[in-house]
This record gives C-alpha cells, structure tokens and sequence, in this order.
C-alpha cells in the first residue's frame, strides 16, 4: 500500500522509471505461490546440503515453515496428532486444518499420529518444534530418550508464550528436560511473520538468536532465502520475552479497536506497551536493545496492527461485549496471549514492575472485570516519566544461566 501511494504520488516520467526497476510478479504453475520474480533461490552451503528437518507441529506456522523449507530444497517431515491430517495431507498435499486453500510442496512428508520414532529422529539433521509452549516441556520429555548427544541435530523453537505453571521460558524447559549443554545449543526465531503471508513468498525478516553464535547462523543459514531475511543474535531471553508478551499487548490493542478507538490510541497502546515490555525485559535480564530488533517492536507492532492477529481478535472482541469463554470456543485456533497474560502476571508481581496495561489485560481475562471500565481506569493514571528502565535486577535471568553452567 505505501509502495503503491509513493508510486502515484510520482510525476509519470519518474513512475515509469521506477517501475521499471521493480520485479514483476509472476504466478507460478502451483496456484499457492504469488511472488516477484526477481526473487531466485540462494544457493548456501545449507541448500547444497538439503537437510532433513522434522517439524514438531501441523498448524499455521509449523505447516508454512515447513513449506518455506520444502521449497528451498530440503526434505520435510511434518508431525502431527491427527490421523486425518497426516493421511490427507499425503494424498493432496494440502492441510485440512491450516492454510486450507494452500498447496504445499511436494518434498513435505506429514507423520503421526504416533510419536515421531528414534530411528527417524536419529536421521534427521533438524528439529523445528512449533507448538504451543504449554506442550513444549511433554514433547521434549518424550523426545529425549531419542536424542543422540553424539550427533545432536539442530534445535530450533518458534513458539512464543511463558509456561504457566512454572513461568518459565522455553530455555528453561529445555535445560529441564534436555540439559543445560542442549539448551545452551538451541536456537530461537521470532519476528513479524503471519503464515499467510509467508506462504505467498511476501517479504518477511526474522531474528534468530542462540547463546552459540554458530548455531544462530546454521539456522540463518537453513532459512535464509531473499523472501525470507534472517537476522543473528545471541539474546534468547530477551527474544522470548519479546515473543510473548507482544500477544499480552496484541489482546489490548484489539479492546482498544472494539470499543471504538482509532489510530491515536493504537499507536499510544503500541509505543506504550513497547516501553512496558522494555521495562519487563531488562528487569528479568533481557538486553533493553533487544526490544528494539524485529522479534521485539516488529513482531509487537505487525501484532498490534493487524485484524488478522488471533490475539487482536481475541481483544477486539472482547470490546465489542462478547465473553472469553464463547470467543475462544469459536475461535478456531489458538491464541497464546490469552494464557501468556497469567504467567507475565505472576512474573510482573515478582519483578515488582509496573506494567499497567499488561496488568489490565489480565483483570479483564481473569479477573472478570468490565472492558470499559478498566479501560476509563487506565487512561485516569497520573503522568509518569516516559521512559523508566531497571538499572537492577536480573535475577530471573541470572538464575537461568546459572542452571545452564553460564556466569550472567
């Protein structure tokens, strides 16, 4: 849309001069890709080698990575419960329960309902988990007796929520189940990036982050296409913060929406829950500059933004009247801000951090509280100093390294 404005907004002579130099987009024989053709597959030591990846999951975004994947010349096994979904899936390369209308490359192998077996996971080079985080820490328990810590494939996590119970992060689960030295290998990826779009070869980036900067670039390396732009880091704490506690402010954005309010008061939520999540982070242990990456303020505000959200739909309608109980029962996916908004409560209260949105959110969750009414009751808060980092703290983000043999 700003391409298309900034082109009309040109005298013809330079309209034509710059359009010249765009890419074309092209429809290609398989009706689910639209894509400019300019765009060519990379050719990385990566590709070269076609790595054989199993992906722990069959919905939007386990089944669109697995797409991207299959399309650039590696050999996908995509996992599944359902016995419907794996036998349908193999007969028309399509998923009856995600990205419908999508059809999937044709080097994807869906497997399930049982549990992938050792011998398979023994061959593959990757495992991309992505599941809900409340099922993280029971797919890793049973994954690990079939891991060979001789020839550990490469890790990789895509889901973004805290474990309710526990209110751990998803590096945490793993040093629980699988060790410190697997955790201390395993690779994180977050940023803006709706299935939907993915799948279309839109232009989208990522950051990846690991505690090993060569794992980071060997999963830069897998994915890494010119559609698909790849960032390092080596902050998984604070890009798991980030992940999560963007859908917390997702859900406000979207009441904000259903009660009728526009574009001052979404970009007032966006800017204001970055400064909370900020605050959050650093007092967990995060690095403040993370929050600034495209796993923090990208993937926040593509979230806060965006009708197509689950999270944002989750809220809006929540502002428009309707229960909780009846929208996630009609909501056809999940939505993990809804259960990230407990554990972020109990790690705010701990921290001893203001967080006054994220703290509203869940009242109206869980609390049962009027939409309006906590809203009239946050916009009536006294003025404060715009930004108000933690200069102490740490400790949860000590303790976790402290568990992984790593001095914070």
């Amino acid at each position: 849309m700003l391409l298309t404005f900034a082109l009309s907004s040109l005298r013809p002579a330079s309209r034509a001069t710059l359009s010249a130099g765009l890419p074309k987009l092209q429809i290609r024989f398989r009706t689910r890709v639209v894509s400019p053709s300019g765009f060519k597959m990379l050719s990385h030591n990566q590709c070269d080698k076609k790595s054989k990846v199993l992906v722990f999951g069959a919905g939007n975004f386990g089944s669109c990575l697995a797409d991207h994947l299959g399309d650039s010349s590696h050999t996908v096994y995509m996992w599944s419960r359902s016995e419907k979904l794996v036998s349908h899936f193999n007969q028309y390369h399509r998923n009856p329960e995600a990205l419908q209308d999508h059809e999937f490359a044709e080097s994807i192998t869906a497997v399930g309902p049982e549990f992938p077996s050792a011998d398979l996971v023994r061959g593959m080079d990757v495992l991309l988990f992505a599941i809900p985080t409340e099922g993280v820490r029971e797919t890793l328990t049973a994954l690990k007796p079939t891991l060979d810590a001789g020839k550990l494939p490469l890790l990789i996590f895509v889901n973004k929520g805290i474990e309710i119970k526990t209110r751990a992060l998803t590096l945490e689960i793993i040093a629980d189940t699988c060790g410190p030295e697997i955790a201390k290998v395993a690779t994180f990826i977050s940023g803006p990036s709706f299935a939907k779009e993915i799948v279309k070869r839109q232009p989208t980036s990522v950051s990846v982050v690991s505690l090993s900067p060569s794992h980071a670039e060997q999963a830069s390396q897998l994915f890494h296409q010119p559609w698909f732009r790849c960032y390092t880091g080596d902050d998984p704490i604070g890009v798991e913060l980030a992940g999560a506690l963007k859908n917390v402010y997702a859900i406000a954005a979207g009441i904000a929406a259903g009660l009728g309010f526009e574009n001052n008061t979404r970009a007032m939520l966006i800017t204001r829950g970055l400064a909370e999540m900020t605050r959050i982070g650093t007092a967990y242990g995060a690095s403040p500059l993370t929050f600034l990456t495209l796993a923090g303020v990208g993937d926040l505000f593509l979230t806060c933004s965006s009708s197509t959200s689950r999270n944002f739909t989750v809220g809006y309608r929540l502002g428009q009247g309707e229960s909780l109980d009846h929208i996630i029962k009609t909501l056809g996916s999940v939505a993990e801000g809804v259960t990230t908004a407990k554990g972020l409560k109990a790690i705010v209260d701990e921290l001893g951090v203001a967080a006054p949105i994220a703290s509203g959110v869940y009242d109206v969750l869980y609390e049962g509280r009027a939409v309006a009414e906590r809203a009239n009751e946050l916009l009536s808060l006294p003025p404060i100093r715009e930004l108000d980092l933690s200069v102490e703290g740490g400790k949860p983000a000590k303790l976790l390294m402290t568990k992984l043999g790593l001095d914070a």
